[in-house]
C-alpha cells in the first residue's frame, strides 16, 4: 500500500506541475492580456483530483496514518475552483486577466495549504 501511496503522490505532483507550469509559461502575456488555458492546466487539474481522491481513498484504507478532513475538503473546494475555472475557459482564445490570475492564485494557495497546513 504504501508503494501505491508513493506513485499517486508522484503522479498527484506531476499534476500540479503540468497546471502551474501552464501557467507560468504565460506569465509574460498578463502584461497583454494575451493569455488562455492550456490543455496542460486542463489535464494537469484533472489528474489532481483523480490522483487525489485516490490518495486520501489509500490512506483511509489501510495505512496507519490520518487524515486530516478539514484540510482535505479546503483543498478538494479550491481544486473544484480550479477546475471550474480551466474547464469553463478551456476554448477560449483569451481568457480575462482577472480569471486567468485567479487559476494560478488558487493553484498556489493549493500548494500552500498541502506544505504549511500541519
Amino acid at each position: 500500500m504504501d508503494v501505491l501511496r508513493q506513485i499517486l503522490l508522484v503522479l498527484h505532483i506531476v499534476g500540479i506541475g503540468s497546471l502551474l507550469g501552464g501557467f507560468l509559461t504565460q506569465m509574460s502575456g498578463l502584461r497583454t492580456g494575451a493569455v488562455r488555458v492550456v490543455p496542460a492546466m486542463t489535464h494537469g487539474a484533472l489528474t489532481m483530483l483523480v490522483t487525489g481522491a485516490a490518495l486520501v481513498a489509500v490512506v483511509q484504507s489501510g495505512l496507519d496514518r490520518d487524515v486530516d478532513n478539514a484540510k482535505i475538503g479546503t483543498k478538494m473546494v479550491i481544486l473544484l475552483a480550479i477546475l471550474l475555472l480551466v474547464w469553463g475557459n478551456r476554448t477560449r482564445d483569451r481568457v480575462s486577466v482577472s480569471v486567468f490570475g485567479a487559476i494560478g492564485a488558487l493553484t498556489v494557495a493549493n500548494i500552500a495549504i498541502a506544505v504549511m497546513w500541519t
